[in-house]
């Protein structure tokens, strides 16, 4: 199993919906490397849901229903997406800030590549993060 985070913007689609619906597929992802990473996924990865923009937490993790498939959003076949279902929120959200403070989280991606939507986190970063969320 792997861990992964993936970001959105709470104005379009905030966790609290994502709950309700209880599963969504990820689409409308247009950057490459995030592309790539969607097709590393597989079934039960979890990840973990990061407010963008608007908030700059963690407010959630998710699990990978179905892995890589063609984003029925693009016309080119370039893009893929992946199936998500929400597990359980966290206890507390985890901050932007938080996360640059915590020992042991200074090289995860989100602080590498703060503009890129789905990211890898290690083991050793996810229980860090599952620790100051709650979600042990």
């Amino acid at each position: 199993m792997k861990y992964w985070l993936v970001k959105q913007e709470p104005k379009c689609y905030p966790w609290a919906q994502f709950v309700h619906d209880g599963h969504t597929a990820w689409t409308g992802v247009r950057n490459f490397q995030a592309r790539n990473n969607l097709r590393t996924m597989r079934r039960n990865d979890r990840v973990f849901y990061y407010h963008s923009v608007t908030g700059k937490c963690i407010v959630g993790l998710a699990r990978v229903t179905r892995g890589a498939y063609g984003d029925p959003t693009d016309e080119t076949g370039t893009w893929s997406c992946v199936d998500l279902e929400p597990m359980r929120p966290c206890r507390e959200p985890v901050t932007l800030e938080q996360i640059k403070n915590a020992p042991g989280l200074d090289h995860l991606a989100l602080l590498r590549q703060s503009r890129l939507s789905v990211m890898p986190v290690s083991t050793e970063e996810a229980i860090i993060l599952c620790k100051m969320g709650g979600l042990e």
